[in-house]
């Protein structure tokens, strides 16, 4: 489980979030998307399709399987992970914020 922490009054506060690998494959997942539609309305130049294309499936995929696999992961999030494009990043969102009356999760460790 990824954890930030931060000093808070004498003691530790983590704030649980998306995992890193999520976050990056998320980010992945949009830029290669957009480097191959600025490849393909462009320039069209065929070694940055051969290399995007499987970086943004790659990306995409890893995206939606680490997502289902959370288990802090909502249905709604979940299922936005699956959107092709910009999914990971409305997953990420969506696994950022708490749900509507239940409080942000956070842990105080004192010191």
């Amino acid at each position: 489980m990824h954890t930030q922490t931060r000093l808070h009054h004498g003691g530790v506060t983590r704030h649980v979030g998306p995992p890193r690998h999520v976050r990056i494959a998320a980010h992945a997942e949009l830029i290669s998307l957009v480097v191959m539609l600025a490849n393909l309305f462009t320039v069209h130049l065929e070694p940055v399709s051969s290399l995007m294309g499987p970086t943004h499936g790659c990306a995409y995929l890893f995206v939606v399987i680490a997502t289902w696999r959370l288990e802090e992961a909502t249905t709604a999030a979940k299922l936005l992970a699956v959107v092709p494009g910009a999914g990971g990043l409305l997953a990420l969102r969506r696994l950022g914020t708490a749900e509507p009356g239940r409080a942000q999760p956070k842990e105080v460790i004192p010191s």
